[in-house]
């Protein structure tokens, strides 16, 4: 009899102990649940900071891209610039050369005697090249020189008015260079 009642109070225990982890406990559902519930909820947290990051690298990525960019354009608002400069001084170096080509001409015929009918309104609109181009020192000069040239003045005058010339458009033709 001890037996049974042992094993009775056993098999009691036992549903006990079943129907206690049924009422108490979690199924495995809801265990299931939580854990799923849980990784949905990191996953979002871990997402939104990776948004932000990417949000912030992109917004970084796009400032350097900015500056790189505004480098790039003053690099080539520079580059136009000094090819612009160097046309000028060219042009300068070209309008300097017709008038000297002009009063050599000129010199020539003073010389020679033989002079072609438009050698004075060649000599003229070089003239007004050069007060055009500029300076007033390189204007002054050339001006000189063809006052000398309407005066028929003595070649050697003729000369040192040429030279002066040539000094002055010279030294206009080096400073525009520098500030090239």
């Amino acid at each position: 009899m001890l037996e049974v009642v042992h094993e009775a109070y056993a098999a009691d225990v036992m549903s006990g102990a079943v129907r206690n982890r049924e009422d108490s406990g979690m199924s495995e559902w809801g265990i299931a649940l939580i854990a799923a519930g849980s990784a949905i909820a990191g996953s979002i947290v871990t997402g939104w900071y990776a948004r932000n990051a990417g949000i912030q690298q992109a917004a970084a990525a796009r400032h350097a891209g900015d500056r790189q960019a505004d480098a790039l354009l003053e690099s080539v608002r520079m580059t136009l610039q000094s090819e612009a400069a160097q046309r000028a001084v060219a042009l300068r170096r070209q309008v300097y050369a017709e008038f000297l080509g002009a009063a050599e001409a000129r010199i020539l015929a003073e010389r020679t005697g033989r002079g072609q009918a438009d050698d004075e309104l060649l000599l003229q609109r070089a003239l007004g090249g050069v007060v055009l181009e500029g300076p007033a020192a390189a204007a002054a000069a050339a001006g000189r020189l063809v006052d000398c040239l309407r005066r028929h003045d003595a070649p050697d005058d003729l000369h040192r008015a040429k030279q002066v010339f040539v000094e002055e458009a010279q030294r206009a033709s080096s400073e525009a260079t520098r500030t090239c």
